[in-house]
């Protein structure tokens, strides 16, 4: 059962968040329902087949961040 909330929040957030509602796609309330899920961790987020493949392989490997940029740029640049 969903309920009704009046929150006050200062008015050129309510815009703000009013036109990112609106370039993604989502209504206000929405966006505040899923803020406040995640806040509370009631939802979970499910990782993909190819995530879960990944997930950990670089765990104790020691991988340079300029490395990683040069891998970046090569990839990219």
């Amino acid at each position: 059962m969903k309920s009704k909330l009046t929150l006050r929040i200062e008015e050129e957030l309510i815009e703000k968040i009013k036109k990112f509602s609106k370039e993604k796609g989502y209504s206000v309330s929405k966006l505040v329902e899923s803020y406040f899920k995640s806040l509370t961790k009631e939802e979970k987020e499910e990782l993909t087949p190819t995530v879960k493949k990944l997930k950990g392989l670089l765990k104790n490997k020691k991988v340079k961040e300029e490395d990683y940029k040069k891998h970046l740029q090569d990839k990219y640049l």
